[in-house]
């Protein structure tokens, strides 16, 4: 798990070659213009998708992770209080994997919890389990889906 300013991504730009595209796109669409829903940018290896909602408490959001895709979650607003856990430190599955949404759960409590406020991502790698959607606020965010997999052209 990374957690940064979007005024800090640049060091995260060589990390995987789509880094670059999603950062500079947050830097120069109006966020909090664009409407809740999915948005493709490039088929399924990239895609966002946006929401706003009312956060919950840490009891109500389930460790997940995902086996295809690399999560970079940005706070537009509000504050999203985020858990982490390693995969190899979780046990117990709550809901296997499913394939089709590329997502495992788990009954496992997260080791840590950071607060990502406005302006910022966290950067989830397959190997970081995390719980999200924490706040006592509403949270305004998007969530970009990388493709692990990303064959040069």
């Amino acid at each position: 798990m990374i957690v940064d300013r979007l005024d800090r991504a640049e060091p995260y730009f060589d990390m995987h070659p789509a880094f670059e595209q999603v950062f500079k796109f947050l830097r120069e669409e109006s966020l909090s213009e664009i409407l809740h829903g999915r948005y493709d940018i490039d088929g399924v290896r990239l895609f966002y998708k946006v929401s706003k909602g009312q956060g919950r408490i840490r009891t109500e959001s389930r460790l997940e992770t995902h086996r295809k895709y690399i999560d970079i979650q940005y706070v537009i607003s509000g504050v999203d209080e985020m858990g982490w856990r390693t995969a190899s430190e979780c046990k117990t599955v709550d809901v296997p994997y499913n394939e089709n949404r590329d997502v495992t759960y788990f009954q496992d409590e997260p080791e840590s919890w950071k607060e990502v406020h406005a302006e910022s991502f966290a950067i989830f790698f397959p190997q970081d389990v995390h719980a999200l959607l924490v706040s006592g606020g509403e949270i305004h965010k998007v969530v970009f889906k990388v493709a692990v997999e990303w064959p040069q052209n």
